[in-house]
């Protein structure tokens, strides 16, 4: 055999792609575990301001939509009527909102009260250090990068119908407002 020779044993390989990587463990506890430890951060500053991260972003909602209608309010977070409910009665208690007739006299309305914008000023400042903080923690280029591939699967997620991804999106943008 010469070198010029070249039989299929002698040949280069093709470099093989590496195999794609397979997820192991439960996809839903990892993002509940990411979550709760961004929400332990998140809420530990805005508790500076009486608020944690959930009355946060259900006031900027109702700061943004309002006065608002709670079917509305609950569409635009992506959360059900009840959920709504039970997470109003705080903001409601507070006197940072209030929920009053709507026009046309059957149905109601949630809108803000002067006390609810001044809270809200207040905790927009400490979800903006909360998001420094996390944004220095994590890396601000690998934060886009994950605001990038949340925004992605919702969107992946939102195609077969099996949630709401704009709203959810839409929601993360508001309340960062």
């Amino acid at each position: 055999m010469t070198i010029t020779d070249r039989s299929p044993s002698l040949r280069p390989r093709p470099r093989e792609a590496a195999p794609a990587a397979s997820p192991t463990g439960c996809s839903s506890f990892k993002l509940r575990q990411l979550s709760r430890r961004v929400s332990q951060r998140f809420d530990a500053e805005l508790g500076t301001a009486g608020l944690k991260t959930t009355q946060y972003s259900l006031l900027s909602h109702i700061v943004r939509l309002g006065p608002v209608r709670p079917g509305r309010l609950a569409a635009a977070m992506a959360m059900d009527a009840s959920t709504l409910t039970r997470n109003l009665q705080p903001l409601l208690a507070q006197g940072l909102a209030v929920l009053e007739a709507g026009d046309d006299g059957r149905s109601r309305q949630v809108r803000a009260t002067a006390l609810g914008l001044a809270k809200r000023a207040e905790a927009q400042r400490a979800w903006k250090r909360a998001q420094q903080a996390f944004n220095g923690r994590i890396g601000a280029e690998r934060v886009a990068r994950l605001h990038a591939l949340i925004d992605e699967c919702l969107a992946l997620l939102e195609q077969d119908g099996s949630a709401e991804a704009e709203p959810l999106a839409q929601a993360a943008r508001v309340a960062g407002r």
